[in-house]
């Protein structure tokens, strides 16, 4: 269980998909180790097969029989979207893919539009069971923001309760940062060094401002031109969940920041943004 919990109000949005039942498994782990007061939101009609439903998956899941279950009619994210505004939900919890089996891991349409327009934190399983496997390998996108700061402290608590093996902190840097850096540096190859050195630096500083843990780290600057350099880096370190801090003023109704971008369509892996 982590100490200052975060998320007072956790939410799962679930359809009776073959998935489901696996789905709210892995948010009731989330919510055991935030200490978090769990609730389901379902669009759909709410009547006495679905009310029977609802009461057998909690009760094979122990999960409390009268926990709160938010019914909602019409588009399936424009109610979740609702029903999260309405509640004060810190974070919806979701399966990241609507087909059971897919060639490319591409997110959902519901998936998507969590992603980019939910106003809490999202939390997104690609491939989710009914024993959650504890998360080994996470990488953590850094961003040098008070808000950055505060997810990193958040991640590393987490990945202590998940006993995490490792924990990357990388910066993304496409080759238009790296000519941009270089620019303001110094002219030539020497300005370009100095960029690095720089960022080198700033990363190293920003994970040890966080505070002493005992959770291994691996500060890395990932280079490349785009900023799915990253994903290749999550998928070549096997990583079980990619972390990614996001200011309000930039996700939720807004853009996210252009070298984190590609997540609005392709997941490498479990996938977490903190808002």
């Amino acid at each position: 269980m982590i100490d200052s919990a975060p998320y007072k109000a956790i939410a799962v949005a679930s359809t009776f998909s073959p998935r489901f039942k696996q789905v709210l498994s892995e948010a009731k782990r989330i919510r055991d180790r935030f200490s978090s007061d769990l609730r389901v939101i379902y669009v759909g009609e709410r009547n006495e097969e679905t009310t029977k439903k609802f009461s057998d998956v909690l009760a094979q899941l122990h999960l409390p029989s009268d926990s709160i279950i938010h019914y909602e009619q019409g588009d399936p994210a424009e109610a979740i979207l609702r029903v999260i505004a309405d509640n004060n939900i810190d974070m919806i919890v979701a399966g990241a893919l609507e087909k059971e089996v897919v060639l490319h891991p591409f997110l959902g349409n519901i998936a998507r539009r969590l992603v980019r327009e939910a106003a809490c934190s999202v939390m997104l399983f690609t491939r989710p069971e009914i024993k959650p496997k504890s998360l080994r390998r996470i990488v953590f996108v850094a961003d040098y923001s008070e808000h950055g700061l505060q997810a990193l402290k958040t991640t590393l608590a987490l990945a202590l309760a998940e006993a995490c093996e490792r924990l990357y902190v990388i910066r993304i840097i496409t080759t238009f940062d790296q000519a941009r850096a270089s620019r303001l540096a110094d002219a030539g190859n020497r300005g370009k060094e100095k960029a690095n050195e720089y960022e080198e630096d700033a990363l190293e500083i920003f994970v040890l401002s966080a505070g002493a843990t005992e959770v291994p780290i691996e500060a890395r600057c990932i280079r490349g031109n785009t900023g799915l350099a990253a994903s290749d880096f999550v998928q070549s370190v096997e990583a079980d969940l990619l972390v990614v801090p996001v200011r309000t003023n930039e996700g939720a109704s807004g853009q996210l920041p252009n070298n984190i971008a590609w997540i609005i369509d392709v997941i490498p892996c479990n996938l977490w943004v903190i808002r």
